[in-house]
């Protein structure tokens, strides 16, 4: 399928910085560009028409000087046009379009890509879920523990003090069990792998990218496994993960079967390393 990427306004990332799979949208205004800041939150979207406006908004009103950057795969439901709409009253959004559904993992890497080729990288970016799942509100406390010279900062729903709202039994018990077989394979003093809200430090972006190769939710495993395979340091902030009140859950069978299968080749992996 053919794609193109148009870059408009003053943010020109470096030709090679990006595989040209999205349309990258900022605003037109020289006089609203975004300035230099030292965090951006990356919010991957797809459908999120009912909690965009009202979640960008409680980002901004933290007051941290942040960039906010929207990957959105195409959402049929107009959540694109929503942020576009808000670009015309704050200069530090930038949006992604990729041209359809092309999953989590991509998405998080697409934004580190772009983010990177900026003049001026963030020192931190910040995944977050567009859906309320992960409050905005915890942002300030994972920028202060990895402002310590962490590499990655997790916010836990399993540590102590962690908690999960609005889930059943039975996605509680799978959710804990991938957490469970994960730790055991990649041995990491934590309680929560596959939790998606997150602070990275640009340096280990800078590390991990390329060796990043994740399609969807199997990129919060990748990416502590590489944390681990070069040494950066990694810590964890409690936080309440609440079930989306709004829309429909993106977690797919087939989604499911990815992460299994990458929990497959890590074990294979490993047992390939003792055999030699």
């Amino acid at each position: 399928m053919h794609t193109s990427e148009s870059v408009s306004g003053d943010i020109k990332p470096n030709e090679q910085s990006t595989k040209r799979q999205y349309v990258v949208k900022s605003s037109s205004n020289k006089k609203s560009r975004p300035e230099k800041s030292s965090t951006a939150v990356l919010l991957p979207t797809f459908c999120e028409s009912e909690n965009i406006k009202s979640l960008i908004h409680e980002i901004q009103d933290l007051k941290l000087n942040l960039t906010i950057i929207v990957v959105d795969d195409s959402s049929p439901d107009g959540t694109a046009n929503i942020v576009k709409k808000l670009q015309q009253n704050y200069k530090n959004i930038l949006l992604l379009i990729r041209p359809h559904k092309m999953g989590l993992g991509t998405a998080i890497t697409n934004g580190f890509r772009f983010l990177l080729s900026l003049p001026k990288p963030p020192d931190y970016v910040i995944t977050m879920d567009a859906d309320y799942s992960h409050d905005p509100h915890d942002i300030p406390r994972l920028l202060q523990l990895a402002q310590n010279d962490y590499d990655i900062v997790i916010g836990s729903r399993y540590c102590k003090e962690g908690k999960v709202k609005g889930w059943g039994l039975s996605r509680l018990l799978i959710s804990k069990t991938a957490n469970k077989i994960t730790g055991m394979l990649i041995k990491l003093p934590l309680n929560d792998f596959t939790s998606g809200f997150r602070c990275y430090s640009k340096g280990y972006i800078k590390k991990a990218l390329a060796e990043l190769h994740s399609q969807t939710y199997e990129i919060e495993i990748e990416t502590i496994r590489q944390a681990k395979l070069q040494n950066s340091k990694v810590g964890e902030i409690p936080i309440v993960f609440e079930n989306r009140k709004k829309g429909k859950s993106k977690l797919t069978l087939n989604e499911i079967a990815t992460f299994s299968k990458y929990i497959l080749k890590v074990l294979w992996e490993q047992l390939f390393e003792r055999e030699h």
